[in-house]
This record gives C-alpha cells, structure tokens and sequence, in this order.
C-alpha cells in the first residue's frame, strides 16, 4: 500500500502526507525542490540542523537507516540508499553515490533483480569531504577529516585524518599531529 508494484519510491500520498510530519528536519535545514526523499515510515531518516540536500538528489531509506548529521552538505545528483550514518560538516560534491544495498547473485538460475537483497550500514565520520562522481560502497567505515579524492570508489575503511583517491581508494596521505602536517603514506 505504501509502495507501488515494481517501483521503489512511496505513493505520492505518502510523500505529502506521511514524511513531512514523520520525519521533522532540524532547524535551518533545507531540502530542495528538486531533491528525491524516497523515505519511509518503517525505517529511520534524519536530517540534522543547518544541512542541505541539493535538487536532483535522492535519498533512500527503504532498506535501511538514513542519519545525516548537523552542518551536512548533500551536493548535486547525490544517491544515498541506506543504512548510512553521516557525522556532522559532512561535504559531498557532485554525484556521489553512497548504498549500503547490495543484490544477491548467487542463484544463476534467477535474475540478480528478484534475489535477496544484503545491506551493510556505512558509517562517515564527522568533517569528512568526498569529491564529486565517487562511489562509497557497502560495509565501508570513513573516519574523521578523511579527504576523498574525486572519482574515487571505497571499497574499504578509510582511516580518520587522511587522503584516499583511486579505484579502488587507497590512502595517499596522513595527518601527522606530531609535525603539524599533512605527509605521504
């Protein structure tokens, strides 16, 4: 009833109706008009104080958990599909995707579309910036001020206070709190 067959965005009823008033933004936050918010009453979304979620983005949480902290950026054409937790002053620049939704494939007798579905919450830390067209994939934990080059795909832990670029991501640079610097890995 909430969903129509094959689809996976809610009724429009319940876009009205249901998610204005069952998820409440905190102050100062702003969702654009353009912004796709697929988010349903049986999993948790928030939107923390002064964030902001870009027009032509979407934000999923129909298989898992949507958090996004206070001070949070959203950019441009963003996808993020739960479970996903994001600290605060979070920046994402353009067309990010972030899913902790995997298919199954397993079965060859049955196409990937109609097995079961995993998910892996992803955790992003506070101060963490993620430079356009990257992909964050399931299961992945970033620590804090981790700086993530753009293009990039993360598929595993980023340590906190560090640079990560490629495909797959691989740290390039460290924090090093002794010498005040930034120093290669």
């Amino acid at each position: 009833m909430l969903i129509p067959t094959g689809e996976s965005r809610p009724r429009r009823w319940v876009r009205w109706f249901v998610t204005p008033f069952y998820y409440p933004r905190g102050k100062g936050a702003v969702v654009r008009y353009y912004a796709r918010l697929d988010v349903f009453p049986f999993n948790k979304f928030s939107l923390g104080s002064k964030s902001i979620i870009e027009d032509f983005a979407t934000i999923n949480n129909g298989v898992g958990d949507v958090i996004i902290g206070n001070n949070c950026g959203i950019g441009i054409s963003n996808v993020i599909i739960g479970p996903v937790t994001m600290g605060n002053y979070v920046m994402l620049a353009q067309n990010i995707v972030i899913s902790g939704l995997n298919h199954g494939y397993e079965d060859v007798t049955l196409p990937p579309r109609v097995q079961k579905v995993v998910t892996k919450p992803i955790i992003i830390h506070d101060n963490v910036w993620i430079g356009a067209n990257c992909v964050v994939t399931a299961g992945v934990t970033i620590g804090k001020h981790a700086i993530i080059g753009a293009g990039s795909v993360i598929t595993k832990d980023i340590p906190g206070y560090s640079v990560a670029v490629g495909n797959p991501a691989r740290v390039i640079k460290r924090y090093n709190f002794t010498t005040n610097c930034w120093e290669k890995a």
